[in-house]
């Protein structure tokens, strides 16, 4: 289905791994139009140009025109961080539920039990979220949730985390990694729609982590990946339903209540029931 919701089309959307682009077009698929695509241009089947970004390490278009650049990682700069991305997966499922399902923390220890979570500690602790206005995004703050392993081959601990949704099919975290109280980790979700119930997406981390292999970073966060997989695949309907009239959130779901207000606001209708 070719989309016509001017909100999604004048947006960025990162759609392949710079490394897999050259001078071959390579075919992809971008909002239901088919796209081909080389390492420095982006054009639709019939011809038409795209705008072409490159940034964290992706090959970025944009269906229509966007209102500015693509939003800032500041932490993407560091150089001693580790930079982990971790491949794509496709989902059958549309891209505000998977970014709905990344902001969800009362399914750690269910889903990711051992893991995020445990049954043992499975109360969501009261936390903040808000739309900030003056940057058009989503933050939930002061989340702190009890995690089996923070990362890869570290002890349990309480885990101190926000997160942001800087796009409305994009969505990311920032955590206090143990090795480095000071600072924060990253782990970002990009994602793809491809259709209104069809999208891939890819987990990217910038870590403050000199002990974990690459292989131990990777496989961490693609077991975690796969876990939500089989949950979000199985969600109905596949589309996220904006009305808050069908469904009783509790405080647990205060980041996903706040997500859904700030697509109404905008007037989204993609890979959302918006009525």
């Amino acid at each position: 289905m070719t989309c016509t919701d001017p909100v999604v089309l004048n947006d960025w959307y990162p759609i392949e791994n710079e490394f897999a682009v050259n001078e071959s077009p390579l075919p992809l698929r971008l909002l239901g139009t088919d796209l081909l695509a080389t390492r420095d241009t982006v054009r639709t089947a019939d011809g038409r140009d795209l705008p072409v970004r490159h940034k964290y390490g992706f090959l970025w278009t944009s269906l229509g025109t966007p209102a500015g650049e693509i939003f800032d990682i500041a932490e993407s700069l560091e150089s001693d961080r580790r930079y982990v991305a971790c491949g794509w997966i496709t989902l059958q499922a549309s891209a505000p539920r998977l970014v709905e399902n990344f902001l969800d923390m009362a399914h750690f220890p269910f889903v990711h039990a051992d893991i995020l979570g445990t049954e043992a500690h499975a109360e969501v602790a009261r936390y903040e979220s808000e739309i900030r206005a003056e940057v058009d995004e989503v933050w939930a703050t002061n989340c702190r949730f009890f995690q089996p392993q923070v990362t890869a081959g570290t002890a349990g601990a309480l885990a101190d985390i926000t997160y942001r949704v800087p796009s409305p099919f994009l969505v990311m975290l920032y955590r206090v990694p143990p090795q480095a109280p000071s600072r924060l980790d990253v782990i970002a979700l990009f994602i793809t729609p491809i259709e209104p119930d069809l999208c891939r997406a890819q987990p990217v981390e910038w870590l403050v982590d000199a002990g974990s292999s690459d292989a131990q970073l990777l496989d961490f966060e693609q077991t975690i990946f796969l876990q939500d997989r089989v949950i979000v695949e199985n969600q109905r309907p596949r589309l996220l339903d904006l009305n808050p009239k069908r469904e009783r959130p509790t405080y647990a779901d205060n980041s996903s209540t706040t997500y859904r207000r700030w697509l109404k606001q905008k007037g989204l209708t993609y890979g959302v029931i918006n009525s």
